[in-house]
């Protein structure tokens, strides 16, 4: 995989490069990181390459918001497959996509984020409220009733968020067999 200094000095930049800078500066040491000196630095170019894509720092954050609001959604789009799938197996797959190490530090760090930016908060919101139906869909499939199913639902998704928090820098066998067997412990009647 050429790194994104490589790319940048063999063409020009795409605003995919500097979301993908950004990604991973945030990833790698959170919102602080995203200044445009930074971004610059990391993708070998000058400002003016910077302010060529983006007015400025703001308009830049908010398209790397978008773009994770989009990268979510496609996460989340093969849910809707999941549905033929039997409900222990169908929240087993879907806890695997959602703690995958493709984004295991991006997730931590947009949750920060969204802790002191109402535009990342509500993004936030937007994607776990997909995940939370799908779950609460899978439980209620499990034949709960739908008051036993939402408590169920709710619990699972918030100690999936804790797993994420708990697990260390990335996911590990650990923390995945932890995973598995609070599934265990939820869908018992």
């Amino acid at each position: 995989m050429a790194s994104a200094r490589g790319a940048a000095t063999t063409s020009r930049l795409t605003v995919d490069d500097w979301v993908q800078a950004g990604f991973a500066l945030l990833a790698e040491e959170g919102l602080t990181a995203l200044k445009v000196d930074r971004l610059c630095n990391r993708l070998d170019v000058t400002k003016g390459s910077f302010y060529w894509h983006f007015a400025d720092i703001a308009r830049y954050r908010t398209t790397l918001i978008q773009a994770w609001s989009e990268l979510r959604d496609d996460d989340r789009s093969h849910f809707a497959e999941l549905a033929a799938l039997p409900p222990r197996e169908r929240l087993s797959q879907m806890m695997s996509s959602l703690l995958s190490t493709r984004h295991w530090t991006l997730e931590r760090a947009m949750r920060e984020w969204a802790r002191s930016d109402e535009a990342v908060a509500a993004s936030v919101r937007a994607a776990d409220q997909r995940v939370l139906d799908a779950v609460l869909q899978a439980f209620l499939d499990h034949g709960l009733d739908p008051a036993d199913a939402d408590l169920r639902a709710n619990a699972t998704f918030a100690a999936g968020i804790g797993f994420l928090h708990l697990s260390g820098k990335m996911p590990n066998a650990r923390g995945v067999a932890h995973g598995e067997r609070f599934l265990d412990l939820m869908l018992t009647r």
